[in-house]
């Protein structure tokens, strides 16, 4: 415990870079308990609250331009690879999306105290093509404020986290034990929730092969497109209706009554389609399927698209096929 103790003291900043870059890459390893311990350490006069500020800013300004150029290179791709290294569940890609083009780029300056926000909101900067200035601007303002908060509150509880320390320093392989403890609890329970979310989605899919089969047949299937308001304007399976994930209740409420009912989404694992179909499900819909792959399977098979209303409104007419 006393070599982890004098790593902090004498090596705080490099400790500080690398927990923020590692956190902020998607390694579930959290940097707001260095952060903290940093900022309180800081008292002793080994360094000082800007320094802290700016490496800890530029460490997350580094890492979030690599999901930026990820999202602007790979497309929708790279929310499918972040969701496999991360332990936050899929839910959140539709969420992130939704309040990203929504507010666009100041989004960025809260998207890091929202749980599952920060994680995707970088990668859809890239995606929607905002511009490199708009982005580092407002990422640095929000990173700025994170790590502010995380360094000011171990400042101002410099005392009691100090008193800590040394309990920690005078339990020696007793204290280390309990740190190391706390993390793995902290990594189990994230891994925990994220099989849980998992496990919930475990359904039967319908291929985009087998849903364009259907569509030519009788008796077409009621397709559901849950996806953000702001998705729809790249286009929609044709005659599909459109369900607010904001209002869910009442959109699934006005759904009629189908045989076959058909989810998509635009998010990793279909994870807003198959919770959408569990819920159909719950309600009396017997058969019920999430669309594998969602819309970015329907659009590389090269299947043709509506275009969507502009309002996004429940039920409206879609526009002639592109």
């Amino acid at each position: 415990m006393q070599w982890v103790v004098t790593l902090i003291e004498q090596y705080g900043l490099w400790l500080v870079f690398a927990a923020v870059l590692v956190e902020q890459l998607g390694v579930p390893i959290p940097a707001y308990p260095v952060l903290i311990v940093t900022g309180a350490v800081s008292a002793r006069g080994d360094y000082t609250i800007p320094a802290i500020l700016l490496v800890a800013v530029a460490a997350c300004v580094i890492a979030d331009l690599v999901w930026y150029r990820a999202g602007s290179r790979f497309g929708r791709r790279v929310l499918r690879i972040m969701c496999r290294i991360s332990l936050s569940p899929d839910k959140c890609v539709r969420q992130t999306e939704s309040i990203y083009q929504k507010w666009g780029a100041p989004s960025l300056m809260v998207a890091k105290f929202v749980p599952g926000f920060a994680a995707v909101a970088t990668s859809m900067a890239g995606i929607v093509r905002t511009r490199l200035g708009a982005f580092v601007l407002f990422d640095a303002i929000g990173a700025l404020l994170w790590v502010a908060v995380g360094v000011l509150v171990g400042w101002q509880f410099r005392n009691a986290i100090n008193d800590v320390l040394d309990v920690l320093y005078q339990a020696g392989r007793v204290g280390l034990a309990v740190v190391v403890l706390a993390f793995a609890l902290f990594v189990v329970v994230k891994a925990w929730r994220r099989y849980a979310f998992m496990r919930q989605l475990r359904m039967a899919r319908v291929s985009v092969d087998e849903l364009n089969r259907m569509l030519n047949d009788e008796p077409r299937p009621l397709v559901v497109d849950v996806r953000a308001s702001p998705s729809r304007e790249a286009g929609a399976i044709p005659g599909s209706t459109w369900v607010d994930m904001h209002a869910i209740d009442e959109g699934l409420a006005r759904l009629p009554l189908a045989d076959e009912v058909i989810v998509y989404c635009a998010c990793p694992n279909e994870a807003s389609a198959a919770v959408v179909a569990k819920r159909l499900m719950q309600q009396g819909f017997k058969r019920v399927r999430p669309l594998a792959g969602g819309i970015d399977a329907w659009v590389a098979a090269g299947y043709q698209l509506d275009e969507a209303s502009a309002q996004g409104e429940e039920g409206q007419e879609l526009a002639a096929v592109k």
